[in-house]
């Protein structure tokens, strides 16, 4: 047989990161695959064991992570072209940029592996895992972190989200980096490479036999009414259109909804109060000032001289107004990054630079339940979240996310969105209900299965109940106390010692 073309290589680094994006939510059903991220990154395993140099490694890795993560989330080219008015060829190279810039975490982790672990078999399966790892948590953190599509949250429906409460959304992306290193390495029929493929079930098995701990019922059962108004984005912000239409939509459904807390999504109020109509949140705050409901509802807070913050506020009655303000913002859409005001002035997004608030806020007391709000997706960003747990007694018992996506049209973002919702829910073992502008709106319980959806992309109303829950996971102790430092002293202590091992290593 004749040597392969050079082109393919290159070819099967690109199929292989299309397949990861769509392991994350396939574009047909929203559904995660699996199975096809562990082939996919087998793929990419298999070429870096075959290059030449480390060079060429780390540009395959890099040309996988670009494919990758372009392809996940693509439909930023909506917000910034149709809703933001950036020209398209600008906006499509925005978002390529984007993709490979953090697609170079990635090339330096197959540069790594490569260099210090191919040709190890087992050994070099845990390394490339913890290069991966470390590639992970650098786009999870840097340049504020955009950990969109990562790795792990293919498998919230796998086998391996029995991991999620003790190692959480990164720890299941290690274990499934190994997994798939050593699929890999046993396609190319290594001895050594098969007996730590048969290690790697027993040791899965082991972890998830250990007692993962059942959270406790806390104080029943609540009912719920999330509100989707579905206003078209190219509306929301428009006085003659968008905003007529949400102050009147939303302020009848508040009014009339006979659940127990009623939610409303993320600027669903789309006016800062001073613009509002005389006497609106008068109303409102009148409404749930007697009786047995409250709600929670989205809106921007504060003024254009003293500043804003995209926030939520709690009313319910016999009780000070609640607020909760968005600690993690998007770049370009809620903050300008230092030096890109030029290009935030070329896009249409109003409300463009809110103040943050801070880690950790309370959360909102109701009915022996405390609903912990958090806004878009801050859901991202578990290690966040997770600072709510240090107190244990205080705690949230239910997850509140408050999101519009309608920036992003009718696309996978939505299904992708709700799976991050549901690794959540698995890591805590919390429940979360999702009130959304365009979907997904959802209840999911505290082991990730949505119980509730509204279709997406419709007005309505979802009623159901959620039931809270208490105690701590293993993950939500260990986040708590120490962020994602554990992971990071993971990734690097391995990749430490391999490269001790290499320099006291003959050389090849």
């Amino acid at each position: 047989m004749g040597r392969p073309a050079s082109w393919t290589p290159w070819a099967l680094a690109v199929l292989a990161g299309v397949g990861q994006a769509v392991s994350i939510a396939a574009p047909w059903n929203g559904q995660a695959l699996w199975w096809l991220q562990l082939l996919s990154m087998a793929l990419l395993v298999a070429l870096l064991e075959r290059q030449p140099s480390g060079v060429r490694a780390g540009l395959l890795g890099w040309l996988f992570a670009t494919c990758w993560l372009g392809a996940t989330w693509w439909w930023l080219f909506i917000s910034m072209h149709v809703y933001g008015g950036l020209a398209a060829p600008l906006a499509a190279l925005s978002v390529l940029l984007l993709a490979a810039f953090l697609g170079s975490y990635y090339a330096l982790a197959c540069w790594v592996f490569w260099r210090l672990g191919r040709h190890t078999a087992w050994t070099g399966a845990v390394l490339f895992a913890a290069a991966w790892l470390l590639a992970e948590l650098m786009r999870g953190v840097f340049f504020t972190g955009f950990p969109w599509g990562a790795s792990g949250y293919a498998h919230v429906d796998g086998p391996l989200s029995e991991l999620a409460p003790w190692v959480g959304v990164y720890g299941i992306g290690f274990v499934a980096a190994v997994l798939a290193a050593l699929l890999a390495l046993m396609a190319s029929g290594r001895r050594a490479a098969w007996r730590g493929a048969m290690a790697a079930p027993v040791l899965l098995l082991a972890i998830v036999a250990l007692p993962t701990l059942e959270a406790a019922q806390a104080g029943g059962r609540v009912s719920v009414a999330l509100l989707q108004g579905n206003i078209p984005q190219d509306e929301k912000f428009e006085g003659g259109t968008g905003v007529p239409l949400a102050l009147q939509w939303y302020g009848r459904e508040l009014q009339q909804a006979r659940a127990a807390l009623v939610v409303a999504p993320e600027t669903a109020i789309p006016l800062l109060p001073h613009a509002l109509p005389e006497g609106y949140m008068a109303a409102l705050a009148d409404r749930f000032a007697r009786g047995e409901q409250a709600a929670l509802v989205g809106l921007p807070l504060g003024s254009f001289e003293q500043g804003y913050t995209n926030s939520v506020i709690g009313l319910r009655p016999d009780a000070p107004a609640y607020r909760f303000d968005k600690h993690h913002l998007v770049p370009f859409g809620e903050f300008i990054p230092p030096l890109f005001r030029w290009f935030t002035d070329l896009m249409n997004i109003p409300l463009g630079d809110f103040n943050r608030g801070g880690i950790g806020q309370a959360s909102f007391e109701w009915q022996g339940q405390r609903f912990a709000p958090n806004i878009c997706y801050e859901d991202l960003f578990g290690e966040e979240l997770g600072a709510r747990f240090a107190d244990p007694a205080q705690s949230p018992t239910v997850f509140v996310n408050m999101s519009n996506i309608g920036w992003f049209g009718d696309t996978v973002a939505i299904d992708q969105h709700l799976h991050i919702s549901r690794m959540r829910a698995l890591e805590f073992a919390r429940p979360v209900v999702r009130a959304t502008n365009t979907g997904a709106t959802a209840i999911i319980d505290h082991r990730g299965v949505v119980t509730h959806r509204l279709a997406p992309h419709t007005r309505g109303v979802l009623v159901g109940e959620v039931e809270g829950r208490q105690g701590l996971t293993p993950f939500a102790r260990w986040v708590s106390a120490w962020g994602l430092a554990p992971l990071w002293a993971w990734g690097l202590m391995i990749v430490a010692a391999a490269a001790l091992i290499r320099a006291r290593s003959p050389r090849l």
